[in-house]
């Protein structure tokens, strides 16, 4: 599989930089963003005809979203934040922008990097973090 294809499948949560003030940011709160440290999730993308879903599954909380590319959607965000999101393929890379009710935009990135691993790369305002999963067994 090559390119945004490579992404689907099950993915289970490696480490990360910086993810405290990115959620910060974004305007989640303390509570909120305490809890999310010790949460290691798994993530589950496929797709289905054109239409891809997202399931994030961790002992605390599931979430998922299903989404068409290039069509905008209205997202809540694990924190419960509403957002409109668009999600886009830019050669390899998958761009996930979402604007909240306060005009506030965070853009997401994920991609498969050459060591096989799904890299996401998430900035907001001058903030940048990121995440790294590695292919579940």
């Amino acid at each position: 599989m090559a390119g945004v294809e490579a992404l689907k499948g099950r993915w289970d949560y490696v480490d990360g930089e910086n993810f405290d003030n990115y959620m910060k940011e974004i305007g989640v709160g303390m509570a909120t963003r305490l809890a999310a440290k010790g949460i290691k999730p798994r993530l589950i993308i496929s797709e289905d005809g054109g239409k891809w879903t997202v399931r994030s599954e961790s002992s605390i909380k599931t979430v998922s979203y299903d989404f068409t590319p290039g069509v905008e959607f209205n997202e809540t965000t694990p924190d419960g934040r509403e957002v409109k999101s668009t999600i886009n393929f830019e050669g390899d890379k998958w761009v996930h922008t979402s604007i909240d009710k306060d005009g506030k935009k965070s853009v997401v990135t994920r991609y498969v990097d050459d060591k096989g691993q799904q890299m996401i790369d998430m900035e907001c305002g001058s903030v940048k973090a990121r995440r790294w999963y590695k292919r579940a067994e």
